[in-house]
Protein backbone atom coordinates (compact mmCIF):
# COMPACT_ATOMS: atom_id res chain seq x y z
CA UNK A 1 0.00 0.00 0.00
CA UNK A 2 1.17 3.04 -0.60
CA UNK A 3 1.24 6.60 1.23
CA UNK A 4 2.84 10.09 1.57
CA UNK A 5 6.23 10.63 2.60
CA UNK A 6 4.79 12.82 4.91
CA UNK A 7 1.85 13.75 7.23
CA UNK A 8 0.95 16.48 9.58
CA UNK A 9 1.19 16.43 13.53
CA UNK A 10 1.73 18.42 16.43
CA UNK A 11 4.77 17.48 18.19
CA UNK A 12 7.58 19.71 20.68
CA UNK A 13 11.12 19.99 19.85
CA UNK A 14 11.78 20.08 23.34
CA UNK A 15 9.55 19.38 26.22
CA UNK A 16 8.35 22.52 27.96
CA UNK A 17 4.64 24.83 28.35
CA UNK A 18 2.03 24.54 25.64
CA UNK A 19 3.71 27.01 23.36
CA UNK A 20 6.54 24.58 22.64
CA UNK A 21 3.61 22.81 20.71
CA UNK A 22 3.93 22.70 17.00
CA UNK A 23 2.01 21.79 13.88
CA UNK A 24 3.17 21.07 10.27
CA UNK A 25 4.58 18.19 8.69
CA UNK A 26 6.56 15.22 9.74
CA UNK A 27 7.87 11.98 7.67
CA UNK A 28 5.07 9.27 7.75
CA UNK A 29 6.44 6.53 10.29
CA UNK A 30 8.39 3.59 8.68
CA UNK A 31 6.30 -0.01 9.60
CA UNK A 32 8.29 -2.38 11.07
CA UNK A 33 7.51 -6.37 11.19
CA UNK A 34 5.16 -6.02 14.42
CA UNK A 35 3.71 -2.60 13.92
CA UNK A 36 0.49 -1.06 12.52
CA UNK A 37 -0.50 2.18 10.84
CA UNK A 38 -3.78 3.87 11.95
CA UNK A 39 -5.35 6.81 9.84
CA UNK A 40 -6.49 8.84 13.11
CA UNK A 41 -10.09 9.78 13.31
CA UNK A 42 -9.78 10.92 16.73
CA UNK A 43 -7.45 11.19 19.66
CA UNK A 44 -8.07 13.20 22.94
CA UNK A 45 -6.22 14.78 25.64
CA UNK A 46 -5.53 13.15 29.25
CA UNK A 47 -3.65 14.71 32.11
CA UNK A 48 -0.76 12.69 31.68
CA UNK A 49 -0.05 14.16 28.17
CA UNK A 50 0.22 17.60 30.07
CA UNK A 51 2.81 15.61 32.30
CA UNK A 52 4.89 14.18 29.29
CA UNK A 53 4.54 17.19 27.05
CA UNK A 54 5.94 19.47 30.21
CA UNK A 55 8.88 17.12 31.39
CA UNK A 56 7.20 16.89 34.85
CA UNK A 57 6.81 13.12 34.05
CA UNK A 58 10.18 11.31 32.73
CA UNK A 59 10.24 9.41 30.22
CA UNK A 60 11.82 8.29 26.84
CA UNK A 61 10.94 10.71 23.81
CA UNK A 62 12.19 10.56 20.94
CA UNK A 63 12.35 14.21 19.73
CA UNK A 64 10.58 15.91 17.66
CA UNK A 65 8.10 14.24 19.79
CA UNK A 66 4.19 13.93 18.58
CA UNK A 67 2.41 14.22 21.26
CA UNK A 68 -0.60 12.44 22.82
CA UNK A 69 -1.74 9.24 24.31
CA UNK A 70 -4.71 7.57 22.53
CA UNK A 71 -5.87 7.07 18.89
CA UNK A 72 -9.32 5.69 17.45
CA UNK A 73 -8.71 4.96 13.84
CA UNK A 74 -8.60 3.01 10.51
CA UNK A 75 -5.62 0.41 9.46
CA UNK A 76 -4.00 1.45 6.51
CA UNK A 77 -0.45 -0.76 7.02
CA UNK A 78 0.42 -4.03 9.02
CA UNK A 79 4.13 -5.65 8.68
CA UNK A 80 5.04 -8.09 8.18
CA UNK A 81 4.70 -9.94 11.53
CA UNK A 82 1.42 -8.70 11.84
CA UNK A 83 -2.17 -10.65 10.42
CA UNK A 84 -3.09 -8.50 6.87
CA UNK A 85 -6.94 -8.97 7.65
CA UNK A 86 -5.92 -6.14 9.86
CA UNK A 87 -5.68 -3.23 7.03
CA UNK A 88 -8.95 -1.72 6.84
CA UNK A 89 -10.42 -2.41 10.12
CA UNK A 90 -11.59 -0.01 12.76
CA UNK A 91 -9.29 -0.30 16.15
CA UNK A 92 -7.51 1.56 18.63
CA UNK A 93 -4.78 2.20 21.41
CA UNK A 94 -4.39 3.94 24.61
CA UNK A 95 -1.04 3.91 25.79
CA UNK A 96 0.88 5.34 23.00
CA UNK A 97 3.29 8.50 23.61
CA UNK A 98 5.30 6.93 26.21
CA UNK A 99 8.24 4.91 26.64
CA UNK A 100 9.67 6.20 23.22
CA UNK A 101 6.63 5.67 21.43
CA UNK A 102 5.19 8.32 19.56
CA UNK A 103 1.73 10.21 19.91
CA UNK A 104 -1.19 10.19 18.22
CA UNK A 105 -1.49 13.69 17.35
CA UNK A 106 -1.47 12.99 13.87
CA UNK A 107 -2.88 12.10 10.67
CA UNK A 108 -0.80 8.44 10.55
CA UNK A 109 -0.14 6.69 13.91
CA UNK A 110 2.30 3.86 14.47
CA UNK A 111 1.97 1.87 17.45
CA UNK A 112 3.19 -2.03 18.03
CA UNK A 113 0.54 -4.32 17.12
CA UNK A 114 0.40 -5.72 20.37
CA UNK A 115 -1.22 -2.38 21.61
CA UNK A 116 -3.48 -2.24 19.16
CA UNK A 117 -7.16 -3.31 19.70
CA UNK A 118 -10.66 -3.72 17.90
CA UNK A 119 -13.32 -1.06 18.05
CA UNK A 120 -16.89 -2.76 18.23
CA UNK A 121 -19.26 -1.56 15.80
CA UNK A 122 -21.33 1.11 15.61
CA UNK A 123 -18.61 2.83 18.19
CA UNK A 124 -18.28 6.77 17.48
CA UNK A 125 -14.71 7.58 17.69
CA UNK A 126 -15.02 11.09 19.48
CA UNK A 127 -16.57 8.77 22.71
CA UNK A 128 -14.41 6.09 22.01
CA UNK A 129 -11.25 8.46 21.97
CA UNK A 130 -12.78 10.23 25.15
CA UNK A 131 -13.06 6.38 27.03
CA UNK A 132 -10.39 4.73 26.67
CA UNK A 133 -7.84 6.58 29.01
CA UNK A 134 -9.87 6.94 31.44
CA UNK A 135 -11.57 3.33 31.65
CA UNK A 136 -7.76 1.95 30.94
CA UNK A 137 -6.85 3.54 34.25
CA UNK A 138 -10.21 2.65 36.01
CA UNK A 139 -9.89 -1.00 35.40
CA UNK A 140 -6.54 -1.36 36.01
CA UNK A 141 -6.78 0.21 39.77
CA UNK A 142 -10.20 -1.57 40.69
CA UNK A 143 -9.44 -4.61 38.95
CA UNK A 144 -5.64 -5.31 39.25
CA UNK A 145 -4.48 -3.26 42.08
CA UNK A 146 -7.23 -3.21 44.19
CA UNK A 147 -9.39 -6.75 43.43
CA UNK A 148 -12.45 -5.03 43.82
CA UNK A 149 -15.32 -7.77 44.65
CA UNK A 150 -18.91 -7.43 43.97
CA UNK A 151 -21.02 -5.96 46.86
CA UNK A 152 -18.01 -4.11 48.37
CA UNK A 153 -18.34 -0.04 48.62
CA UNK A 154 -16.17 2.40 46.69
CA UNK A 155 -15.81 5.71 47.19
CA UNK A 156 -14.75 7.83 44.25
CA UNK A 157 -13.50 11.27 45.05
CA UNK A 158 -13.71 13.87 42.00
CA UNK A 159 -16.23 11.73 40.50
CA UNK A 160 -16.97 14.09 37.82
CA UNK A 161 -13.92 14.08 36.08
CA UNK A 162 -13.15 11.73 33.33
CA UNK A 163 -11.11 9.34 35.30
CA UNK A 164 -13.36 9.45 38.17
CA UNK A 165 -16.37 9.06 36.06
CA UNK A 166 -14.96 6.17 34.38
CA UNK A 167 -14.01 4.35 37.73
CA UNK A 168 -17.94 5.11 38.91
CA UNK A 169 -18.67 2.75 35.94
CA UNK A 170 -16.51 0.13 36.10
CA UNK A 171 -16.87 -0.37 40.17
CA UNK A 172 -21.05 -0.47 39.05
CA UNK A 173 -20.54 -2.65 36.23
CA UNK A 174 -18.39 -4.43 38.50
CA UNK A 175 -21.51 -4.91 41.22
CA UNK A 176 -20.00 -2.92 43.35
CA UNK A 177 -22.13 0.09 45.43
CA UNK A 178 -20.86 3.92 44.75
CA UNK A 179 -20.47 6.75 47.28
CA UNK A 180 -19.10 9.79 44.84
CA UNK A 181 -17.72 13.52 46.02
CA UNK A 182 -18.18 16.15 43.37
CA UNK A 183 -19.16 19.59 42.85
CA UNK A 184 -22.42 20.14 42.94
CA UNK A 185 -22.78 20.97 39.03
CA UNK A 186 -21.44 17.00 38.38
CA UNK A 187 -24.24 15.17 40.74
CA UNK A 188 -26.58 14.40 37.72
CA UNK A 189 -23.35 13.18 35.77
CA UNK A 190 -22.34 11.36 38.67
CA UNK A 191 -25.55 9.61 39.16
CA UNK A 192 -26.48 9.12 35.93
CA UNK A 193 -22.86 7.40 35.77
CA UNK A 194 -24.08 4.81 38.21
CA UNK A 195 -22.58 6.48 41.68
CA UNK A 196 -25.71 5.32 44.86
CA UNK A 197 -24.92 8.25 46.76
CA UNK A 198 -23.26 11.51 45.43
CA UNK A 199 -21.60 14.34 48.16
CA UNK A 200 -20.67 17.58 47.96
CA UNK A 201 -16.85 17.52 48.67
CA UNK A 202 -16.86 21.32 49.87
CA UNK A 203 -19.44 19.86 52.45
CA UNK A 204 -17.07 21.07 55.80
CA UNK A 205 -18.98 17.89 57.15
CA UNK A 206 -18.30 15.42 54.98
CA UNK A 207 -16.50 12.95 56.31
CA UNK A 208 -19.47 12.50 58.98
CA UNK A 209 -21.97 12.42 55.08
CA UNK A 210 -19.16 9.69 54.34
CA UNK A 211 -19.89 7.60 57.49
CA UNK A 212 -23.52 7.72 57.09
CA UNK A 213 -23.50 6.53 53.82
CA UNK A 214 -21.00 3.72 54.12
CA UNK A 215 -22.36 2.61 58.02
CA UNK A 216 -19.94 -0.42 57.54
CA UNK A 217 -16.95 1.43 55.67
CA UNK A 218 -15.14 1.99 52.73
CA UNK A 219 -13.60 -0.87 50.78
CA UNK A 220 -12.02 0.96 48.09
CA UNK A 221 -11.04 4.40 48.51
CA UNK A 222 -9.98 6.33 45.16
CA UNK A 223 -8.83 10.11 45.51
CA UNK A 224 -9.35 11.05 41.82
CA UNK A 225 -8.45 14.73 42.85
CA UNK A 226 -5.22 14.50 43.90
CA UNK A 227 -5.75 15.66 47.35
CA UNK A 228 -4.77 12.66 48.95
CA UNK A 229 -6.46 13.15 52.75
CA UNK A 230 -5.54 9.80 54.19
CA UNK A 231 -6.10 11.38 57.39
CA UNK A 232 -9.62 11.74 56.54
CA UNK A 233 -9.77 8.44 54.68
CA UNK A 234 -8.41 5.61 57.06
CA UNK A 235 -10.59 6.00 59.44
CA UNK A 236 -13.71 5.66 57.21
CA UNK A 237 -12.44 2.43 55.76
CA UNK A 238 -13.18 -1.30 56.59
CA UNK A 239 -10.74 -3.75 57.71
CA UNK A 240 -9.14 -5.12 54.73
CA UNK A 241 -9.96 -1.71 53.29
CA UNK A 242 -7.49 -0.01 49.82
CA UNK A 243 -6.61 3.03 49.00
CA UNK A 244 -5.83 3.81 45.73
CA UNK A 245 -3.37 6.92 45.05
CA UNK A 246 -2.73 7.60 41.01
CA UNK A 247 -3.30 11.57 40.94
CA UNK A 248 -1.71 14.46 43.11
CA UNK A 249 2.38 14.03 41.83
CA UNK A 250 2.91 16.72 44.31
CA UNK A 251 0.71 16.30 47.31
CA UNK A 252 2.50 15.12 50.72
CA UNK A 253 -0.27 13.21 52.35
CA UNK A 254 0.17 12.97 56.63
CA UNK A 255 -1.95 10.24 58.44
CA UNK A 256 -2.02 8.73 61.78
CA UNK A 257 0.15 4.96 61.58
CA UNK A 258 -2.33 3.24 63.69
CA UNK A 259 -5.01 3.98 61.60
CA UNK A 260 -3.52 1.86 58.99
CA UNK A 261 -1.98 -0.95 60.19
CA UNK A 262 -4.87 -2.02 62.81
CA UNK A 263 -6.88 -2.68 60.25
CA UNK A 264 -5.29 -4.23 57.86
CA UNK A 265 -5.30 -0.94 55.19
CA UNK A 266 -3.09 -0.92 51.98
CA UNK A 267 -2.32 2.15 50.28
CA UNK A 268 -2.23 0.81 46.48
CA UNK A 269 -0.04 3.55 43.76
CA UNK A 270 -0.11 2.99 40.25
CA UNK A 271 0.03 4.74 36.61
CA UNK A 272 -1.20 3.55 33.62
CA UNK A 273 1.90 4.10 31.51
CA UNK A 274 3.73 1.21 33.74
CA UNK A 275 1.04 -1.20 32.79
CA UNK A 276 2.01 -4.81 31.03
CA UNK A 277 1.43 -5.57 27.79
CA UNK A 278 -1.04 -8.23 29.05
CA UNK A 279 -2.78 -5.74 31.57
CA UNK A 280 -3.39 -3.93 28.72
CA UNK A 281 -5.02 -5.83 27.14
CA UNK A 282 -7.04 -7.34 29.32
CA UNK A 283 -8.42 -3.99 30.32
CA UNK A 284 -8.81 -3.71 26.11
CA UNK A 285 -11.35 -7.13 26.64
CA UNK A 286 -13.63 -5.19 28.98
CA UNK A 287 -13.78 -2.32 27.96
CA UNK A 288 -15.07 -3.33 24.57
CA UNK A 289 -17.35 -5.06 26.34
CA UNK A 290 -18.64 -2.37 27.93
CA UNK A 291 -18.00 0.02 24.84
CA UNK A 292 -20.61 -2.79 22.79
CA UNK A 293 -23.45 -2.49 25.59
CA UNK A 294 -23.53 1.59 26.06
CA UNK A 295 -22.01 1.31 29.58
CA UNK A 296 -19.21 3.10 29.37
CA UNK A 297 -19.88 7.08 28.83
CA UNK A 298 -17.79 10.25 28.41
CA UNK A 299 -18.77 14.02 28.11
CA UNK A 300 -17.17 15.12 25.29
CA UNK A 301 -16.66 19.11 26.16
CA UNK A 302 -14.63 20.36 23.06
CA UNK A 303 -13.98 18.84 18.92
CA UNK A 304 -11.03 21.07 17.84
CA UNK A 305 -9.41 20.18 14.49
CA UNK A 306 -5.17 18.79 14.35
CA UNK A 307 -4.15 22.06 13.97
CA UNK A 308 -5.38 23.58 17.36
CA UNK A 309 -3.17 21.15 19.48
CA UNK A 310 -2.12 24.00 21.17
CA UNK A 311 -5.35 25.35 22.24
CA UNK A 312 -6.30 22.05 22.85
CA UNK A 313 -3.43 21.43 25.76
CA UNK A 314 -4.12 25.19 27.14
CA UNK A 315 -8.07 24.10 27.51
CA UNK A 316 -6.80 21.17 29.76
CA UNK A 317 -4.86 23.20 31.76
CA UNK A 318 -6.60 25.87 32.36
CA UNK A 319 -9.12 23.77 34.45
CA UNK A 320 -12.38 23.81 34.60
CA UNK A 321 -13.64 22.82 31.44
CA UNK A 322 -16.54 20.59 31.61
CA UNK A 323 -16.22 17.39 29.11
CA UNK A 324 -13.38 15.79 27.31
CA UNK A 325 -11.08 17.62 24.67
CA UNK A 326 -11.34 15.91 21.69
CA UNK A 327 -8.92 16.41 18.66
CA UNK A 328 -9.73 15.24 14.98
CA UNK A 329 -7.69 15.22 11.85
Amino acid sequence: MTYSASMVAAFVRKTGPASEIQVGNVPTPTVGPADVLIRMAATAVNHVDLFVRSGAYPTALPLPFVIGRDVVGTVKAVGTDVDPSMVGQRVWSNSLGHDGRQGTFSELVLAPGDRVYPLPGGVDPATAASVLHPAGTAYLGLVREAHLRSGETVLVAGAGGAVGSAVVQMACAAGARVVATAAPKDFEWCSTSGADVVLDYRDPDLATQIAISAPDGVDVWWDNSGRNDLAQALPLMRQGGRVVVMAGMGSMPQFRAGDLYTRDLRILGFAISNASVPDLAQAARVINDLLSDDRLRVRTGSVLDLSRAREAHELMEAGGHVGRVVVTP
